[in-house]
């Protein structure tokens, strides 16, 4: 730093006429440091100016409540502050959290070993494969019995709520019973709310599978998924052998038998690398413990409300189908299976029910609906003969 000394010196020989890069070298200094001390007119102060307020202030203490929680990724992060409010941008933010990284935790993690019949993890994954003779994006439920580490997967074309259900039921089907929790991520298909330090908020229909299995839901940690690693590592063992086994379908239906055989003659009869024991000997321990399967099957079908059209129609999917005429201009309760079954309910009553259509192939009627609905609109006055007699004689 330039003292007075230093700053009387430059101000002589610029007096002089002598260039400011001889001048920075004489003094041993950078020739940006004379051109400061020519721009200020003396020499530097000593005072460091005041830090200016960042945006990043206010939420610094959430920033490390996150860090002390695990969660060090800064687009995560990023996006936690923003919905409390922070408006400044990534930069800042990773320059506050990157000196702190040498507090970071290892990421080491202890194993968690489940007793038997206790836990059930659940997870999605997809890939791309032919199907039908077209590449299609294929989505797969996996299902892992945490003792044994057992697995079940079915293969579909899409991941909404209804079908995680579905995979769920399919894999207690296939297990024979059900375990006492079901670990799952924080997709919305099962969980609607979950913050640090907040109480879980599951989906109402994943609170009805529940109830009605008898298993108590879980879900995962935010930010940490590995909490259910041992489902998340079949997803990759499914993608690299199966779906490397077999690479065209002829259907989705095709697709799930071929997976039923293959983990009965592959999957089930592998020596597990944690356990060291072959998976299908492990679950005969496992499966007497296991809970009970329902006496009803969970309905998995979509559930909507729709009224009821003065001509007894109702609206689905693009396509019209009929109802009952005395259901007419009233609301009713529809159930769409996976299977593409139409099923309408007035209360518990199941009223109608059809297969759903193309809107190439038209409307779907059952004559039955509208017997009377016709019978009525086609009801033809009878009159006396004698009114015409008397209308004759009057034109004449």
């Amino acid at each position: 730093m330039l003292n007075k000394e230093d700053w009387m010196e430059i101000k002589a020989q610029i007096e002089q006429g002598v260039y400011q890069k001889d001048i920075a070298q004489g003094l041993g200094v950078h020739p940006k440091t004379v051109s400061r001390a020519l721009r200020r007119q003396g020499a530097p102060s000593g005072k460091r100016p005041e830090a200016r307020k960042s945006k990043l202030d206010p939420f610094k203490s959430a920033v490390d409540e996150l860090l002390r929680a695990g969660v060090w990724n800064t687009v995560v992060i990023f996006r936690e502050l923003q919905a409390k409010g922070y408006t400044g941008g990534t930069t800042i933010l990773r320059g506050y959290v990157r000196p702190k990284r040498p507090l970071r935790k290892s990421l080491a993690t202890v194993r968690f070993e489940t007793a038997p019949g206790r836990q059930a993890q659940n997870d999605w994954g997809e890939t791309v494969t032919w199907v039908g003779g077209e590449l299609r994006r294929v989505h797969f439920s996996v299902n892992t019995l945490g003792f044994s580490r057992r697995f079940h997967f079915w293969c579909t074309d899409r991941e909404d709520a209804e079908h995680t259900y579905e995979g769920l039921v399919q894999s207690f089907e296939y297990f024979g019973g059900v375990t006492r929790e079901v670990l799952v991520d924080n997709q919305k298909s099962t969980v609607i709310k979950h913050r640090i330090g907040e109480q879980v908020r599951f989906n109402e229909r994943f609170l009805d599978l529940a109830g009605c299995y008898g298993f108590t839901p879980r879900a995962c940690r935010p930010y940490r998924a590995r909490t259910k690693g041992k489902d998340e590592r079949m997803v990759g063992y499914i993608k690299n052998n199966f779906f490397v086994r077999w690479r065209h379908f002829e259907s989705f239906a095709h697709m799930n038998q071929l997976a039923l055989k293959w983990l009965e003659e592959e999957a089930d009869l592998r020596v597990h690398g944690t356990v060291k024991e072959v998976v299908r000997d492990r679950f005969h321990r496992e499966v007497p413990l296991l809970g009970p399967l329902p006496a009803v099957r969970y309905d998995t079908s979509y559930r909507e409300q729709r009224f009821v059209g003065w001509d007894g129609y109702i609206d689905v999917r693009g396509n019209r189908y009929s109802v009952p005429s005395e259901l007419c201009g009233s609301t009713v309760t529809i159930r769409i299976s996976l299977e593409g079954m139409l099923s309408v309910y007035a209360g518990d009553i199941k009223v109608a029910e059809h297969r759903l259509r193309t809107i190439a192939e038209g409307w779907q009627t059952v004559p039955a609906h509208h017997a009377k609905l016709w019978r009525d609109t086609m009801r033809v006055e009878r009159r006396d003969l004698a009114v015409y007699e008397e209308v004759a004689r009057c034109n004449c």
